[in-house]
């Protein structure tokens, strides 16, 4: 059995923990150091009696998942689906695709959201945050993506067999993805979503527009929450609701951490990462 974990903060590293001495191979998937590494100091925390440093804490609590035998993999999630045959899911990402028979979401809360006016107002009317989810109802449409990385790419990838005409929008920033020949690109700082009902246009700083249908935003990197809605597991208020075993209600799918919402806290993140490692095991062992 094997479970992969999407995320290497507190609640990822804890359930690698639980799952690697529950008896699974165990894979995080990780892009390096999260909001953890970035604090000065950490304080009462059990079993430290001076303060550390987060970057400190975070890299202790890898090495100790290493020594279990736990693999770490270099990578950016892009999506998970459930795979055709063999494991349960498959997990898309930058440089190779992952399977496996449990995942477990600890990717952290949400992606940093760019400051556009009329963003939030179009919400469910012409701006997506998953293509997978919402590709279908833009056939033969105008669309854009919002990003310039390689999620938004991914993103435009899944919208172009569907799309009249597809634009990566960067928003101003530098293009770090690789992108083919039928994807078109406009770099200009977007000032701000127009319509009515629907979106209709995008205008940028420059005071130029771009008619277009659909939005989809794609800044930076798949947090859990994204992850979770291409998978169709049930998002409220932006947080993902899980059982007393950290289980969503997609079977075989966990999440743990900040994702879930409540105390945003090291000792609460490590609990859930714990809970949903130890479920994880027990559900491929009743399977």
């Amino acid at each position: 059995m094997h479970v992969v974990i999407i995320g290497s903060g507190p609640a990822g590293v804890s359930a690698a923990l639980y799952a690697r001495r529950g008896g699974a191979e165990v894979t995080v998937i990780t892009k390096g150091t999260g909001f953890l590494a970035a604090a000065e100091w950490v304080e009462n925390y059990y079993g430290f009696p001076e303060p550390i440093t987060g970057a400190e804490l975070e890299q202790r609590g890898i090495d100790g998942a290493k020594r279990l035998g736990v693999h770490f993999e270099m990578d950016e999630a892009l999506a998970v689906q459930p795979a055709d045959h063999g494991a349960a899911f498959l997990i898309e990402g930058v440089r190779q695709r992952y399977e496996a028979d449990a995942v477990i979401l600890a990717a952290g809360a949400h992606r940093k959201m760019p400051s556009i006016a009329g963003l939030r107002s179009f919400e469910g009317h012409g701006i997506s945050y998953c293509a997978i989810c919402d590709a279908f109802f833009y056939r033969g449409k105008n669309v854009a993506v919002i990003g310039a990385g390689e999620y938004a790419l991914h993103e435009a990838q899944i919208l172009l067999p569907h799309a009249a005409h597809l634009t990566l929008l960067t928003n101003g920033a530098d293009l770090t993805a690789a992108l083919s020949s039928d994807i078109a690109v406009n770099t200009r700082e977007i000032a701000r979503i127009e319509g009515e009902r629907r979106v209709r246009q995008i205008v940028f700083a420059d005071d130029s527009r771009m008619d277009v249908d659909g939005v989809f935003v794609a800044v930076g990197t798949a947090g859990s929450v994204e992850l979770a809605r291409k998978l169709g597991v049930l998002v409220h208020d932006g947080k993902i609701p899980v059982g007393e075993h950290m289980e969503t209600n997609v079977p075989g799918i966990y999440a743990a951490g900040d994702c879930t919402g409540g105390l945003m806290q090291i000792a609460k993140a490590v609990y859930e990462g714990a809970a949903a490692g130890l479920a994880a095991v027990h559900h491929l062992r009743r399977g």
